[in-house]
């Protein structure tokens, strides 16, 4: 990278579970939980990085309680480094404050910004393309964003649509020019983009240096610029009240809707290396080891006649019969069994529970 810049990584550790009830709770959402390896996907994440970011540049994002846990599992990224939002308002205000502590240490700084709950099969690619991506942020007036190549018509992502006839190249790295980004499609619209070949998924990866960041949100985002300035003078006094303030007023608004989609100049990198957001119990189909009838168990098991199954269970013997394509996962105080073709739904347990006073096991 250019001289004067250094590359910061914004781990965003925030959000409550809700697809992986009953194993997450609004108290251990999925970042924290162990299900994709033996450590967290928080550690996952925090690991991935160290061979590129020490962790002096390591900084997470969430609220007062998830802070408390990243500390207990990353006891080595600076305390200082835990930034704390006073609420919960979703992406854009949440990278306002970490991008804000970053310009305050280094205005070049290069910051990239990295969900806590995503798993890369691919570490040594995705730091290769990592480190290409930040060299671009550091001498483009560009933000930067991975797409994934979509495999099939998801209608649970936005897109990226993006030019192959505008590209630059960096460390062998293509970064294509953005159109635009679309929000989740319908079936048919969906289709259309796999077919076209120049819409990706949005991964929620970004790359940007602090500087180019400001200017493009006064530029572009001119209604949410007040609170980048008045954050970055909360912080020079290190003032929470003036931060819980902050926090009070600002939109609850994603980067995507809030920048991304306004910004010009946007340069988009293909993330082939190995991308899961771990969504929902039938993902951990491709990431979890399946037997020859396709069932993916943590846990003991006998199976008899049963197929496609996903079962979570560790510390008891589970036996599945005659049965295909469900998710069976118990923990200490539930028991979820669902199709594995409905797992989007579970969210919609907590609900439930929610109106009928079932309030200990959300």
């Amino acid at each position: 990278m250019k001289r004067g810049t250094e590359l910061y990584a914004v781990i965003l550790a925030g959000g409550v579970g809700t697809r992986f009830w009953p194993l997450s709770r609004r108290t251990r959402p999925k970042q924290f939980l162990p299900i994709t390896s033996e450590r967290t996907m928080l550690e996952e994440t925090v690991a991935r990085l160290r061979p590129l970011v020490p962790e002096g540049r390591i900084l997470t994002v969430a609220n007062a309680d998830q802070s408390r846990a990243i500390r207990r599992l990353a006891p080595s990224i600076p305390r200082e480094n835990v930034l704390v939002e006073p609420r919960g308002k979703n992406t854009a205000p949440s990278l306002l404050l970490a991008t804000a502590s970053v310009h305050l240490r280094n205005p070049e700084g290069v910051v990239a910004v990295l969900p806590s709950d995503h798993r890369i099969a691919k570490p040594d690619v995705f730091r290769r393309k990592l480190r290409a991506a930040a060299e671009t942020a550091a001498l483009e007036e560009s933000l930067v964003t991975f797409g994934i190549r979509p495999t099939f018509p998801s209608t649970g992502y936005g897109y990226i649509h993006f030019t192959r006839r505008k590209r630059k190249a960096r460390r062998g790295e293509a970064f294509f020019s953005v159109l635009d980004f679309r929000e989740k499609p319908d079936l048919e619209t969906a289709g259309e983009f796999l077919n076209s070949g120049d819409y990706a998924w949005n991964s929620g990866m970004f790359v940007w240096r602090a500087s180019v960041f400001a200017r493009k949100l006064e530029r572009h985002a001119p209604d949410f610029f007040p609170f980048w300035t008045r954050t970055v003078a909360a912080l020079k006094k290190r003032s929470r009240a003036e931060l819980a303030g902050i926090f009070e007023d600002i939109p609850a608004l994603s980067i995507d809707y809030a920048l991304m989609e306004k910004a010009e100049g946007t340069l988009v990198a293909e993330g082939d290396f190995g991308w899961s957001d771990v969504g929902a119990w039938s993902s951990l189909a491709g990431i979890w080891p399946r037997d020859g009838s396709r069932n993916a168990v943590k846990g003991d098991a006998v199976v008899l006649e049963a197929g496609g199954n996903i079962c979570y269970n560790p510390k008891k013997l589970t036996a599945l019969v005659g049965v295909r394509d469900l998710v069976v996962v118990e923990t200490k105080d539930a028991l979820l069994v669902c199709r594995k073709d409905r797992d989007q739904d579970v969210r919609k347990i907590l609900g439930l529970l929610e109106r009928s006073g079932k309030k200990k096991f959300l």
